[in-house]
């Protein structure tokens, strides 16, 4: 065995005989997201590289540790991408693979190209029992029964330290640009829903105010005839590539102005994933959103206090929300009141306990950071 991996599995099985509940950290970009993370720190940092690439195949295989901007500079020297956009947070290209799938955040195209898990063809875990097994494979038809390679993405590392995990990718595509129109949250909406039943390269999208006038971004992407006819179909102002590069990159990091705004003392980013046709959300006095996914994921800053009207109003319009994170002017009130995540319906509630006993019998690893009563 590997010897990363070796180190990996005996740190584990020394856990279990002396009862000490672990972390998994790959360079902590993401220690925000869900409950506060609890336990003895098990780094993934030596299980980094690329094991196998075939551009050809449009499959990449590579270790947890290995940094994402490595991952997306091999790919970007074939033409290739993550088309998923997954979100880096910190600096630019931070974090690490395994972070990515055990976060099982996607970025701005997400609405248009799939999630995270819609990508992961097989993964390497090490379990609560310092076993290596193997799921899934590199091609999509080893794709067979239940699959626990893409129940990785977004387990937070619940279920073991995904030791590898390879991913289907993409080429780049041949051409994209960004459009921009005025209008209000409710123009916005309507708009995207009307272009989302034609047949248009529609590729990501946001909306947000500022001083007072709401501003939709609309990217395409695909074959250069395509891009080119629907601009001419859709009209609007055309934004300078380059300039709408950085936008966009500035909205897959949360580093667009809305988000940096220090406007919000006291108050959490709260992430509502709804159906991409609801109507504009009953929030009372809470500021405007920023809206991505063609209408299907809604930021919106308010204090935690808020979470029952967040969540009220994100169930009524047939979602949910999630308490992202709290915002910088509020950081020491992290722990306060409500539960990052959204209550599961028992049955779901089930399976998830189901499967954590089963890949970590001994409770080794840190559940309550995706379940908060676990």
């Amino acid at each position: 065995m590997d010897p990363a991996l070796s180190h990996i599995a005996e740190r584990i099985r020394a856990a279990a005989a002396n009862a000490v509940p672990l972390r998994i950290c790959g360079c902590g970009t993401k220690d925000f997201y869900g409950e506060p993370p609890r336990g003895e720190t098990l780094s993934t940092a030596g299980l980094a590289g690329i094991t196998s690439y075939e551009p050809s195949e449009l499959v990449v295989t590579a270790r947890a540790g290995t940094p994402l901007a490595e991952l997306e500079a091999a790919l970007a020297e074939n033409g290739q991408c993550l088309p998923f956009e997954p979100p880096r947070f910190g600096a630019a290209g931070a974090g690490t693979v395994g972070g990515m799938v055990a976060a099982g955040l996607s970025g701005p195209a997400r609405a248009s190209v799939g999630a995270v898990r819609d990508y992961v063809l097989g993964a390497t875990l090490v379990n609560g029992r310092g076993d290596v097994l193997g799921f899934g494979g590199q091609v999509m038809k080893n794709v067979a029964g239940y699959d626990v390679s893409r129940v990785l993405a977004g387990s937070l590392g619940t279920l073991g330290v995904i030791a590898e995990v390879s991913l289907k990718v993409l080429p780049v595509a041949p051409a994209e640009a960004t459009l921009a129109f005025e209008g209000s949250q409710i123009d916005a909406l309507r708009l995207l829903n009307e272009w989302g039943g034609r047949p248009l390269p529609l590729n990501a999208s946001c909306w947000s105010e500022d001083a007072g006038i709401g501003r939709l971004r609309l990217r395409l992407r695909g074959a250069v005839a395509a891009v080119e006819a629907a601009c001419a179909h859709l009209g609007g102002e055309r934004v300078d590539n380059a300039a709408a590069a950085a936008g966009w990159q500035a909205l897959r990091d949360q580093q667009h102005a809305w988000f940096t705004a220090d406007d919000a003392a006291g108050a959490a980013l709260w992430r509502l994933a709804v159906p991409q046709t609801a109507p504009v959300l009953a929030l009372g006095n809470v500021g405007a959103p920023l809206i991505e996914w063609h209408g299907g994921q809604r930021w919106y800053k308010a204090p935690p206090e808020q979470a029952s009207l967040i969540r009220e109003a994100a169930h009524a319009a047939g979602g949910h929300a999630t308490l992202f994170r709290m915002l910088p002017a509020s950081a020491a009130a992290a722990s306060a009141g409500a539960p990052r995540f959204d209550a599961l319906s028992a049955p779901v509630a089930r399976i998830h306990h189901a499967l954590m006993r089963e890949f970590d019998p001994h409770g080794l690893f840190d559940r309550a950071r995706l379940l908060a009563d676990a």
